[in-house]
């Protein structure tokens, strides 16, 4: 049983492929147009997150930016071949990403997720997706800051984690999840940058109990494939 290649997940997700690359497209074009190099769009969105968080994803509020169905494949690959019973998304945003796992844990019997927004808007909609994916049943979104709406009701050891949000926040993210990441779960950064939070430097240190490396494909994205090995 494969819910990416036909049928309603399929369809949905074609469907908010095509409103993504719609809603996000005058975005793209601006980054490319007002910044020199990538060193330089990284740099400003470091500052502007510094500056203020809430003020940068309120900006943000009717843009996807979601995950490449190449990628959204990969996440739904990891789920299923780690038999994830528990996932955590930092970084719901319109919940393309969390279909794709969240169709994971259908297709393998069941689980749960739990994701998070600071935007409203977004949690509201991407609770709409998974219900026409007909997989809300499998997803709680909770809305606010990460730092607080992941600090408790977990539930029991977490075996994936999705990293898809504010870029500074990933160390920070990671390190209230560590008491709760079983031996073996795999953590998913997209935009995993060097530069942002010291998260790169963090996971790529053994002595902190992680393996990682970057992942081969969408280069210059900073994606991140990381496993808990203590």
């Amino acid at each position: 049983m494969d819910s990416l290649s036909k049928g309603v997940v399929a369809d949905v997700l074609h469907r908010l492929h095509q409103e993504a690359e719609i809603a996000d497209g005058q975005l793209m074009q601006t980054f490319a147009n007002e910044a020199k190099s990538r060193e330089e769009i990284i740099s400003k969105a470091i500052a502007a997150e510094s500056r203020d968080l809430n003020e940068v994803y309120r900006g943000l509020a009717d843009n996807f930016l979601s995950v490449s169905p190449r990628f959204g494949r990969f996440l739904y690959m990891c789920v299923r071949a780690s038999k994830a019973q528990r996932i955590v998304e930092f970084g719901s945003s319109m919940g393309i990403s969390a279909i794709y796992m969240a169709a994971g844990l259908r297709d393998i019997g069941g689980g749960r997720l739990i994701g998070t927004d600071l935007e409203p808007g977004k949690i509201e909609r991407a609770r709409a997706n998974l219900a026409a994916a007909g997989l809300a049943d499998l997803v709680e979104f909770r809305h606010g800051d990460a730092r607080e709406t992941l600090s408790s009701g977990l539930g029991d050891e977490i075996d994936m984690v999705m990293l898809d949000g504010a870029f500074t926040l990933y160390l920070p993210i990671l390190r209230l999840l560590e008491p709760h990441l079983k031996r073996g779960a795999l953590i998913v950064g997209e935009n995993a940058l060097e530069e942002a939070s010291g998260y790169i430097d963090y996971v790529r240190d053994p002595e902190n109990g992680y393996l990682s490396l970057s992942l081969p494909f969408e280069p210059g994205r900073g994606n991140e494939f990381t496993i808990k090995t203590r």
